[in-house]
This record gives structure tokens, sequence and C-alpha cells, in this order.
């Protein structure tokens, strides 16, 4: 008695007719004849595919949402007001006295015809707009720190 034994019908689920095999092995179609196999097998394919794909997007959504959003960026910098009167003042801290550059902005056109915002330190261009004229007058392109 083989261990596992699975229904083998007498007629095919789709025309009826008597479904006659030699063998039956676990691939086969149970429901249906050879002839209405091959006519669903393109309905039978799909219907998995919606479904892998069904299980795969809902997996992918559940995942984004159990997802922990990073950790706010933090940026410390060092104040040049009062920090920097202490540091001179206390001995303990090896710390050279902070240093004051002019920043700019580089202000050279750009592809959309606005000029470029990136911070620069003093009145040149940056890496990318080198030896271009600014857009608007030296005066405007000092930033307040």
């Amino acid at each position: 008695m083989p261990l596992l034994t699975l229904h083998r019908p007498n007629f095919c689920a789709e025309c009826g007719t008597k479904i006659l095999r030699l063998r039956w092995r676990l691939w086969t179609n149970r429901k249906f004849c050879d002839g209405c196999a091959t006519k669903l097998r393109k309905q039978r394919w799909t219907e998995a595919t919606f479904l892998i794909v069904g299980i795969f997007l809902a997996g992918f959504a559940l995942a984004s949402e159990l997802k922990t959003p990073p950790p706010p960026l933090i940026i410390q910098r060092k104040d040049a007001g009062p920090a920097s009167a202490n540091a001179t003042n206390n001995p303990s801290t090896n710390l050279p006295p902070a240093t004051i550059e002019e920043i700019y902005i580089c202000g050279a056109r750009t592809k959309k015809g606005k000029p470029c915002s990136r911070r620069v330190h003093g009145p040149v261009r940056c890496w990318q707009h080198k030896g271009e004229k600014p857009m608007v007058p030296q005066e405007q392109l000092r930033v307040e720190n």
C-alpha cells in the first residue's frame, strides 16, 4: 500500500469525458483531462502569478510600515562667540583659537538660469563653476553667519 494516496477522479471537471491515465504523478492535473488541462494552463499560471505578486507586494508594504525611521540628523558646530573666548581663557583645553572666515555663495549662472547657491570660502566660484562670472553683485554673495 502506498504511503500517499491522492484522489483520482474518473471524469473531467470541465468537459465530462472519462479520464484514462496510465500513470498518475504529483504534477499531473487531477481535475481535467489532457485536452482541457492544456486549455486551462494559461489561466492557472496567471492566477498563480497574481497570487505570488500580491503576496510579495503585501510583504513589501508590511516591511516598509514596520521599518523604524532613522534618528534625526543633528549637526553640532562650534560657536564663534562666547565659547571661543572661554577656550582661550581655559588653558586645560588644547584647542587652537577658532578663525572666522567670510563665507560667500558661488553665484554663477546654473543650467536653470538661477545663481548657484553653494557656499564657498572667499569671493570665488565653486568647483563646478570655476572661471565663470557671478550673476549678482559681489555684495549680495556674502552670507551672514
